[in-house]
């Protein structure tokens, strides 16, 4: 296979990928959701001592968590009310402002302490806590409770 039809052949399937995600926007959420948890756990076992600090995997978890960001303002369509494991709560659709200004929160958290959490064990202990508030702010108003 040559280049051109290997560049071809992922330019398809990329497309194919981000259609899928587009139209499903309840299981997007959802794997978001399981991301960037998976990624609280191993930063929050870090900053409790019960792992070793490690800048890659931390690193890793804030750009998860930045892309995260990006993405959710475009994943809740009036068409994605349920469906899934959805722990969406209506109250999403009736202050969608207010929820999209959570996420900008989010996105601004993340981004202002990626730095020095990626720096040093005592930033990412700082940093933790900070981005905790803001998913829990979020989480508090705008997510049911599990099933």
């Amino acid at each position: 296979m040559n280049i051109r039809t290997t560049v071809a052949v992922l330019a398809v399937v990329l497309g194919v990928g981000a259609a899928a995600a587009q139209s499903d926007p309840v299981k997007t959420r959802e794997n978001l959701m399981k991301e960037n948890n998976k990624n609280a756990k191993a930063v929050v076992q870090m900053a409790k001592g019960q792992t070793p600090f490690d800048a890659k995997v931390v690193e890793a978890a804030f750009t998860q968590w930045a892309d995260t960001a990006k993405q959710l303002p475009n994943l809740f369509p009036d068409n994605s009310k349920v469906g899934g494991d959805n722990r969406a709560s209506p109250k999403i659709w009736e202050n969608k402002a207010d929820f999209n200004a959570k996420i900008a929160d989010f996105a601004k958290v993340v981004a202002d302490n990626k730095a020095k959490a990626v720096a040093s064990l005592d930033g990412l202990k700082a940093a933790v806590g900070a981005v905790g508030k803001s998913c829990g702010g979020c989480h508090d108003d705008y997510r049911l409770a599990k099933k």
